[in-house]
């Protein structure tokens, strides 16, 4: 089982982040008939977030790496209701190479954040992740 384990400085004030890269999907290279090494990928920080159902990316990174959404949804946040926003097909790729291949992502507002990603539920629904608060690391396994 793929999975890696991250130790941070203070994990209670900085939360489960993690440095990841995001890649047009392996679906949308393949429906384009583009190869994966003419591709961009774009390495943002994350946080696990188990209070997020979906997986969401800050605004502005779907157009770096050059894809078109594949719909809508609305979504609320903490200070709004019912804020429609796009969804991509892309690729997240973990340390020690843990990918998920193709997952829909929705881009949203994340101003203010020293985060670019949110990895929500539909990411944890295929793993495992171990929070360990006294020793300041989490673990997550696919």
């Amino acid at each position: 089982m793929p999975s890696f384990t991250q130790r941070l400085p203070n994990l209670q004030q900085l939360g489960p982040v993690i440095e990841v890269m995001l890649t047009p999907s392996v679906l949308f290279l393949q429906t384009m008939g583009i190869s994966p090494s003419a591709t961009k990928a774009i390495k943002v920080l994350a946080m696990i977030d188990t209070g997020a159902s979906g997986t969401v990316i800050s605004q502005g990174f779907a157009a770096s790496l050059g894809i078109n959404p594949v719909g809508t949804t609305m979504i609320n946040t903490p200070s709004s209701t019912h804020v429609s926003c796009y969804q991509f097909d892309i690729q997240l790729v973990f340390p020690n190479n843990v990918n998920i291949a193709s997952i829909v992502v929705t881009e949203a507002p994340l101003k203010g954040q020293h985060i670019q990603c949110l990895i929500g539920r539909d990411v944890l629904q295929h793993g495992v992740l171990i929070y360990t608060g006294y020793d300041n690391s989490f673990t997550l396994s696919f």
